[in-house]
């Protein structure tokens, strides 16, 4: 594994950190304001400059590894820049590299049809339109993908829908244009696995009501959301199924590689800005006669977070660097250690940088308190910390016997 990153990645990693510098840092503290003054759940002006700005300069669908529809970028090279982005929860959608869009996008692109990438890929590549991802489950625990109970049943040239989700990421945004659903269409399948299958939902569709706003920490994730949705006879064209009835699993494994990897690549961004806030107040404020910086136990803490992001900095690449070469598959391994460690260690990092600011850090006066509650629900979305350990453990023993 070369540490050195190439002319290319120096070069985007200098312009991203300048695109930081001059627009997102500036409006971090007011972009809630705008946000809410475009009615909460409709995408800021704002956004749409910064849109703008971000394709004019280049820094654009930096995540895409096809050169057809993104920058040709491999996982390895995409880390420092996810890192980037990570710093503030925003931003990466500035550049159109925010979920729960890069997952369809990447669905969209390596198992859509031709016709499902005409219709719904290239508005999403372009920016014109925004999405949703709904598989969760109130009734059912859906770490188990397989418990889904959202039916997918054929009835002539069409599907119908029937079931109840939540945590469909994205759903509330008024340019969302669809929903990718996974539900089930073969429930006597022997093969578990073989049961769910993946469609493709137009929001807007009679029998798709939006149940109630959800909110995580006190967050309602706006203007994105990830709301409560019921499904009653919701019928759509047969074309929008994904790849075939019974694949949705596949589609699902295909789609969650990387995405867990970008959010490990983001969240030590997070940490790491965590970190920096961390020694800036430590040197800023004094107690019991001298700078918080002069006290042991804080010392401790800044230096133990300086090695565990280090430490998941590290498996982070290495995991992007096995999907390079080997492809996702054979570095699922390192995918489940990077997904267990990565939030695990931001959610500590930051709580560490939270009680050197006291009072203020469960404020909005700094990005702490809204970047901890990220960090903490990201232990359970995209599969919770016991699910990877036990997929971890499983392949560990069977390559060691």
């Amino acid at each position: 594994m070369d540490f050195q990153f190439s002319a290319k990645v120096t070069d985007l990693i200098g312009r991203l950190t300048r695109f930081m510098d001059e627009h997102i840092y500036p409006l971090e503290a007011d972009y809630g304001r705008h946000v809410e003054q475009a009615g909460g759940w409709e995408t800021p002006p704002i956004m749409d400059e910064l849109k703008q700005k971000a394709k004019d300069e280049g820094l654009w669908n930096l995540f895409l590894p096809e050169e057809a529809y993104g920058a040709g970028l491999t996982n390895l090279e995409y880390a420092p820049l996810a890192e980037i982005m990570g710093r503030v929860s925003w931003a990466s959608e500035v550049f159109n590299c925010s979920a729960p869009d890069t997952g369809n996008i990447e669905v969209l692109a390596r198992y859509g049809s031709d016709a499902q990438k005409e219709k719904w890929l290239m508005p999403l590549l372009d920016g014109q339109t925004r999405s949703c991802f709904s598989m969760t489950e109130p009734a059912v625990a859906s770490s188990d993908a397989t418990n889904v109970e959202c039916q997918i049943v054929r009835d002539g040239d069409s599907y119908l829908i029937n079931g109840r989700k939540w945590f469909s990421s994205g759903f509330s945004n008024e340019r969302c244009a669809f929903a990718i659903v996974m539900g089930k269409s073969d429930p006597d399948n022997d093969q578990r696995h073989l049961q769910q299958s993946m469609i493709i939902v137009p929001k807007g569709t009679p029998g798709m009501i939006l149940v109630r706003d959800i909110t995580t920490f006190g967050y309602k994730g706006q203007p994105g959301g990830h709301p409560e949705i019921l499904f009653e006879n919701v019928r759509v064209p047969a074309e929008n199924l994904i790849l075939g009835e019974g694949r949705g699993f596949e589609v699902a494994q295909g789609r969650l590689g990387p995405g867990r990897i970008h959010h490990c690549m983001r969240f030590i961004g997070s940490a790491q800005r965590a970190l920096e806030l961390m020694c800036q107040r430590a040197e800023q404020r004094y107690a019991f006669g001298k700078r918080l910086s002069e006290h042991g136990s804080l010392r401790e803490d800044i230096s133990r977070s300086f090695c565990e992001i280090e430490q998941a900095r590290l498996l982070t690449l290495k995991a992007a660097d096995k999907m390079d070469r080997d492809g996702n598959k054979a570095a699922r391994d390192l995918i489940a250690a990077a997904k267990i460690v990565v939030p695990k260690m931001a959610t500590e990092v930051i709580d560490r940088a939270i009680q050197v600011h006291g009072a203020m850090g469960f404020t909005e006066d700094t990005f702490l308190a809204k970047a901890y509650a990220n960090a903490r629900y990201i232990r359970v979305g995209d599969g919770p910390d016991q699910v990877h350990l036990a997929s971890l453990a499983r392949q560990l023993l069977r390559r060691y016997n």
